[in-house]
């Protein structure tokens, strides 16, 4: 597996995006902002991230996906590490991330990485986005915001 970022000229995976964030318009809008990093096997795409700066020092890590059929490899593990390397490298001091109080295994894997819950941004989802989200049986209304310091 290689992890290179996405160019300009590359087309972004937008289904794979869209599969973490279910909002095309936020998921355009941070990938012009953002970088956007790509796993590879062989010429497919079995898995994405975005860095996106936020402020001085600190970088957020958003749309964390893994295509269906490469899911439960350690894929996700391996992005977030990349992602944190990458950061680290780049001159960040901190990383920040957020996911869904519904969404139990990428809340399991950015502890495992290191991740801090910090905060809890009560019915984010419900106020940010016009269809109900559903995972794991659980409704996804409140944002949990984790945080890593970064060391170079």
């Amino acid at each position: 597996m290689i992890i290179r970022q996405l160019l300009e000229h590359d087309r972004p995976p937008m289904e794979l995006l869209l599969s973490a964030d279910p909002s095309r318009d936020k998921v355009e809008a941070y990938f012009k902002r953002g970088e956007c990093f790509a796993a590879f096997i062989g010429e497919e795409i079995s898995g994405v991230y975005v860095l996106l700066p936020t402020r001085p020092g600190t970088v957020e890590l958003v749309n964390v996906a893994v295509a269906l059929q490469y899911q439960g490899q350690g894929i996700g593990k391996k992005l977030v590490q990349h992602a944190v390397q990458t950061a680290a490298d780049a001159g960040y001091r901190t990383m920040e991330v957020g996911t869904g109080n519904s969404s139990v295994n990428q809340l399991a894997l950015y502890q495992k990485c290191g991740f801090r819950i910090v905060s809890v941004d009560l019915d984010f989802f419900t106020r940010h986005y016009p269809e109900a989200i559903y995972e794991n049986g659980i409704l996804c209304r409140d944002m949990l915001r984790l945080t890593r310091e970064l060391h170079h």
